[in-house]
This record gives C-alpha cells, sequence and structure tokens, in this order.
C-alpha cells in the first residue's frame, strides 16, 4: 500500500485498498465516506521519527492505522477490526 501526495499536499490513497486495510467492502467504504463516517487523521513524525507520517483511519465498524516513510511506502500498520 502506497499513500501519495497531490500538488496541495493531501494524501492520497487507493480506496479498494483502504476498504481491504478496514476489512469492509469498497461500496459501504464509498457509502461511509459520503455520509460523512470516515475519519482521517494524520500526524507527522518528530525526532527518530521525523520525516514519517502516521495516518489514523477511523470507520463506523474499524480503526487502521499506518506509518509511511516520506515517500509514502507503509512501514508498519495495525488495525482494530470488530
Amino acid at each position: 500500500m502506497r499513500f501519495d501526495c497531490n500538488a496541495r499536499g493531501e494524501w492520497l490513497v487507493d480506496p479498494s485498498e483502504l476498504a481491504d486495510k478496514l476489512g469492509i467492502s469498497l461500496p459501504r467504504l464509498l457509502e461511509e465516506q459520503g455520509l460523512g463516517l470516515v475519519r482521517t487523521r494524520v500526524e507527522s513524525g518528530r525526532q527518530s521519527d521525523a520525516g514519517r507520517s502516521r495516518i489514523t483511519v477511523q470507520s463506523r465498524e474499524a480503526v487502521w492505522q499506518g506509518v509511511f516513510c516520506p515517500k509514502g511506502t507503509l512501514i508498519s500498520e495495525r488495525s482494530d477490526n470488530d
């Protein structure tokens, strides 16, 4: 899985990959996004984690968190699916 930044510095991800990580179907993810039920938080690393980003995505049923290097490559991940 990769996260990429667009020209405005916003993170982009393939929604089908994200649905897989959350353990939900793509239609369900898109429906929840349309209803404003998917929350995303991006945190920048500090000190020894400088340059890395931790991205947390929460749907109604699951939470997924990934740590990415500056190039957008997934380094580690964890999930909490109901």
